[in-house]
């Protein structure tokens, strides 16, 4: 987040900053909290609450907390936990000694349950879950109390106490709160607060048989935590009755306060945890890390850097009416931050084969490249050039269209930085496909400059044919072809973009490549930015993702299509 004096306040800063004038806040610190469920993995979106939280407790001297709302044991992993807690460092953020689970707290949230219960607050109740929902009304009509609403003290602690103990079913019993059928906020209609569920929990092994449910654990966690502000999405804002229910119940000594902002909603993408599993489960992905998920493990490992996220997520700012955010705005912002920072290689993806018939066969040169021309400071590498290199395909046309100023029979290109070169003549194989091209270099144009001072309109990018690393280059775009996935057919899986992976398996890139690790950022020149994958890449067979088009190729095409 931006620490600009200029830049405005959002509703929240006004918040904390009035809270903290009128002394609203014990001890003076802001103290926030990133709450996230550990069953997935953490997607883009969360990126903005990320930011938010750690970035509020940076800016006014506070702390932010970790906390790992593990309510629902049956769909938690600690593979889970893990990758949160590498997303969150990767983004540049640390709680440091400040890591909670909801679990630390289920011995105090059991006895607040117990309490509730003796004060007659709370029932255990035997509906069935398609009974509750019969019960609970509608947003137009209030709800029905339980038969079971009126059960005793003697009796509710008892029946509680057997859930506890594992004596009874799953589904068989909940345990509700006691407030008020009949409220216009459904969240207010006696609330599940403990379910039975049969599971191994990741932290707490067998020791539980009944857990705590999400709207019960969230808030008593906050007041445990001393949260001075509860920052959270907006579809939690029915929620926030509730949630000051549970923050006042007898006993809990601090009370917290939930704020909601916009949740980051972006053109071509999902944001739920449900589907994005789905893809991973159904292999139409490789996993959750697949660079084409709308994961921060998936953008880590498409090469997205951490600034460009953060830069993004800023731009997008943080607001109280939901929208949608376009996909190019995300891009740019990559884009943006890779111009400045990515080292440039050649590399020729359809390679053809170039024969410079009057270089002397045996002579080896090299030149110097610039690492980044947008960072003098990057430092050059060298480049070598013998009488046989690669150029793309679609550098040479042996015929020219009208406005074509690449290579052709008879045409002068520069080979950026080496020489100018003429196409004199091209081989062809049975079926007629140009499979090799000769041409001349002018010895006098050396680092690509005239020694004449002609002019000539085309350069192309190669690679040395003699020493270019074969590599595999996966090209990945939007995984979704539709703004909204799903709109028109009720289906997401029907935009599935046929077109989110081309996989090229022979491509060549120059030697420097070699020095090339995971997490390096690269452009290459003319093709786009690119990085070391960081679970298929081996040494003896490197394979590199396009993180981003050079160019919003998307926009253009929209544009084309009148769309």
């Amino acid at each position: 987040m931006s620490e600009s004096s200029t830049k405005p306040l959002n509703f929240i800063e006004k918040i904390i900053e009035d809270d903290l004038r009128e002394g609203r806040v014990p001890n003076n610190e802001i103290v926030t909290r990133f709450p996230p469920e550990p069953n997935g993995y953490l997607h883009i979106g969360h990126i903005k609450s990320i930011c938010l939280n750690f970035g509020l407790a940076q800016k006014y001297g506070g702390r932010c907390h970790l906390r790992l709302d593990d309510t629902n044991p049956a769909k938690e992993e600690n593979e889970y936990i893990d990758a949160i807690k590498d997303d969150i460092r990767w983004l540049g953020f640390d709680w440091g000694e400040h890591e909670y689970y909801a679990s630390d707290y289920y011995d105090q949230l059991y006895e607040i349950a117990v309490r509730l219960i003796k004060e007659g607050k709370a029932y255990v109740d035997s509906l069935s879950a398609e009974q509750m929902k019969e019960y609970r009304g509608t947003l137009t009509t209030p709800g029905k109390e339980s038969p079971d609403r009126n059960r005793s003290i003697e009796e509710n602690l008892r029946l509680f106490e057997e859930m506890r103990q594992g004596k009874h079913p799953e589904g068989s019993y909940t345990l509700r709160a006691k407030i008020d059928m009949a409220s216009p906020n459904m969240n207010l209609r006696d609330p599940a607060l403990y379910r039975i569920k049969y599971a191994t929990h990741p932290r707490t092994g067998d020791k539980w048989c009944v857990y705590p449910m999400y709207d019960f654990t969230h808030p008593i966690s906050d007041a445990i935590e001393g949260i001075t502000h509860s920052i959270c999405t907006l579809e939690f804002e029915d929620h926030r009755p509730a949630y000051d229910w549970a923050t006042s119940i007898d006993g809990i000594e601090h009370t917290p306060h939930q704020y909601e902002f916009a949740r980051l909603n972006i053109s071509y993408c999902l944001m739920s945890k449900r589907k994005l599993l789905y893809l991973v489960n159904n292999k139409l992905v490789s996993g959750w890390d697949d660079p084409r998920m709308p994961t921060v493990s998936g953008v880590r490992r498409r090469g997205y850097s951490p600034e460009s996220m953060r830069d993004f997520v800023a731009r997008v700012g943080v607001a109280k009416v939901e929208g949608v955010v376009d996909y190019s705005l995300m891009e740019f912002c990559v884009r943006e931050d890779l111009n400045k920072r990515a080292k440039r290689l050649m590399a020729v993806l359809d390679p053809l084969e170039v024969v410079i018939d009057n270089y002397p066969a045996d002579q080896v040169e090299y030149f110097e490249m610039e690492d980044n021309p947008e960072d003098p400071a990057s430092g050059r590498h060298k480049m070598s050039f013998t009488r046989r290199v690669y150029i793309e395909r679609e550098d040479f046309m042996e015929v020219p269209v009208k406005g074509y100023h690449r290579l052709s029979i008879g045409g002068e290109v520069r080979l950026k930085g080496a020489y100018f070169i003429t196409a004199t003549s091209c081989e062809k194989d049975e079926e007629g496909n140009i499979i090799r091209v000769h041409a001349t270099y002018d010895p006098l144009s050396r680092g690509g400059e005239s020694p004449d001072g002609r002019k000539v309109k085309g350069t192309s990018h190669w690679v040395d044919a003699s020493d270019a690393l074969e590599v595999e280059v996966r090209q990945y775009d939007k995984l979704f072809k539709s703004p909204d996935p799903g709109a028109e057919t009720g289906n997401y899986l029907d935009d599935l973009n046929p077109d989110s992976l081309v996989v090229i398996e022979k491509a060549y890139v120059e030697k420097e490549a070699a020095s090339a690790k995971v997490g390096d950022y690269l452009q290459f020149v003319r093709n786009g930015y690119y990085c070391l994958d960081s679970r298929d890449s081996k040494p003896e067979h490197l394979v590199f993702n396009r993180t981003v088009t050079l160019k919003d190729s998307w926009a253009r095409q929209k544009a084309k299509m009148g769309i």
